[in-house]
């Protein structure tokens, strides 16, 4: 991410149970349930009303209704939630996930689909002696932060864990997608009481452009520890470890076990040694990913993932005793990789609602005034929306801000249906349907409907952002120009007009601005630049709304 990408943010503070049956599973076993009573009813009132009826009679009407009623609940199956398929929700699913390999650091597999990438950063880590290779580059710079990483794998298997189940074929894809992230987190917490932040020196990495395989500016490596703490990255780098092992918990209950263990270790570490980690790291870290929300609603969020994964006393204490003290009851609703208040407000609702955990019962409140603020019309909304329709927060990077409300509209609304609830705004009453509705709509803005006709995302539909600002996409790849390009010489080819050599498909842009403009320039960062963590929560609300439509 480019400096003056954040520095504009300022204003608002940028932002931004694996299930043990499927959604599918849990729906039939709610219409069979639903069957019996229906039967047992109905049996009950024909006897009363027709005590001589014949035996063989009153089998044929019992096989007749019963007939009906499965022949209703199939068309309740196959029907729930179906919204018209406005666009191929599951290819741009398939695009979303496969972007991630396109911000790949480290030894590529030999599995990997973004063939024009190749190995980069194979030495990263050593400034300080350990191994950090791997993980990915946020944007379209060749720096790893470990802020917006971390929040990204949270989103990521967050996406993983409500709609893994209907993701079908893309399911491994996004497990791929989430393990190549917390492969690279486990090495950066493997020492006690120190967590590695940042892989690049922002500032002089921006000042090339140059292909990540080409990389020869500094691989500063930066870390936060007991005398130089950040509680805001180490909070979130648990969240993202402990929803990571809920991804695994049976694929891979080994792998599972470690993330979890780590988590509990990170998080311990987080909250004993409090401090926000771009006090000690500002010169490296602000403007690009300062933590301008302080570190309380990380600790809010981190403990809700760990007591979602461990179900421990623990940290449903924890958040009963210091959820006030770190937020929960604040206002504020944008949620992004800095601000995670919203995310935890939706995600400890789930435990009130389906886990029935009555302490957390204000958490639906909490959650319920997010959202009322989402609603356009709504007597507390709090949310711009552009002439075309898509929510507004700022100038730069906007889209990461109608992905992640998108996801958690569906998200939400899926804990409502399930739960026989709604939310009430003012005294207006808005159903789940209403937050799907809402959210389809965000997609298919990025998607094409809106006034430009184009689609936000690189590689989907037949008009879409050509001149992206992303080093490895703009530059020759190593195959078309296997020669160096050095930090100077690749500003040649950022300058000029050409699209960009390599297709970084799925890669969601920063998107218009208030007035639905955009323009795709190079040089324009706040409109052109893609982020992991606008992709992230994206791949949640697409998976849904392919299964809604029918599509997979």
């Amino acid at each position: 991410m480019e400096i003056e990408h954040i520095r504009k943010s300022r204003t608002h503070g940028p932002i931004i149970v694996l299930r043990t049956s499927t959604p599918e599973n849990r729906e039939h076993k709610e219409i069979e349930h639903n069957q019996n009573l229906f039967s047992s009813q109905l049996t009950t009132a024909f006897f009363s009303d027709h005590p001589k009826m014949s035996s063989a009679t009153l089998l044929l009407l019992l096989l007749t209704l019963s007939s009906a009623v499965l022949n209703a609940s199939s068309f309740h199956h196959r029907h729930r939630h179906r919204h018209p398929a406005s666009h191929n929700y599951k290819d741009a699913l398939t695009k979303s996930i496969l972007f991630f390999e396109g911000q790949r650091s480290g030894k590529l597999p030999a599995n990997q689909r973004m063939n024009w990438r190749r190995n980069s950063g194979l030495s990263d880590g050593a400034a300080m002696k350990v191994d950090l290779v791997g993980g990915y580059y946020d944007a379209g710079d060749n720096v790893k932060f470990g802020f917006p990483m971390a929040f990204t794998t949270t989103m990521l298997s967050w996406s993983v864990i409500e709609f893994g189940g209907v993701m079908k074929s893309e399911l491994g894809n996004a497990k791929t997608a989430v393990r190549w992230a917390t492969d690279y987190l486990l090495k950066a917490t493997a020492q006690p009481d120190t967590i590695f932040v940042q892989v690049g020196d922002a500032n002089k990495d921006h000042a090339c452009w140059e292909r990540p395989e080409d990389m020869d500016t500094q691989r500063t490596v930066l870390k936060i520890d007991r005398n130089y703490p950040g509680t805001d990255v180490a909070a979130e780098t648990a969240a993202a470890l402990a929803s990571a092992s809920l991804v695994f918990r049976k694929s891979d209950p080994k792998y599972s076990k470690i993330l979890l263990k780590r988590a509990i270790k990170v998080f311990a570490f987080a909250d004993k040694f409090r401090g926000s980690y771009s006090d000690g790291l500002k010169s490296y870290v602000c403007p690009f990913y300062c933590s301008y929300s302080g570190y309380q609603d990380e600790l809010l969020w981190g403990a809700a993932w760990l007591q979602k994964a461990t179900r421990s006393p623990t940290y449903l204490n924890y958040i009963q005793a210091n959820g006030i003290t770190l937020g929960a009851d604040e206002s504020d609703n944008t949620f992004g990789w800095d601000n995670k208040h919203a995310g935890a407000k939706i995600l400890l609702s789930k435990a009130f609602l389906v886990q029935k955990v009555q302490s957390l019962h204000d958490y639906k409140g909490h959650a319920d005034s997010f959202i009322c603020s989402l609603i356009p019309g709504s007597p507390s909304s709090q949310t711009q929306y552009t002439p075309g329709g898509l929510l507004f927060r700022m100038d730069s990077d906007n889209l990461q801000y109608a992905t992640s409300a998108s996801f958690l509209l569906v998200t939400y609304a899926k804990y409502l249906t399930k739960t026989h609830k709604v939310v009430n705004c003012g005294g207006a009453i808005v159903t789940p349907r209403r937050l799907r509705t809402i959210a389809k709509k965000q997609v298919d803005y990025l998607l094409g409907d809106n006034p430009l006709k184009m689609s936000y995302m690189v590689g989907y539909g037949p008009r879409y952002p050509r001149r992206i600002h992303h080093r490895a996409s703009s530059l020759p790849s190593i195959s078309a120009h296997p020669g160096k390009i050095d930090c100077g010489s690749g500003f040649t080819y950022m300058h000029t007009e050409n699209p960009n050599p390599n297709i970084l498909v799925g890669a969601v842009v920063g998107g218009p601005d208030e007035h639905d403009r955009y323009s795709d320039e190079r040089s324009d960062y706040s409109q052109t630049e893609p982020a992991t963590y606008t992709n992230a929560p994206l791949v949640g609300a697409l998976a849904y709304l392919a299964h809604s439509a029918g599509q997979i």
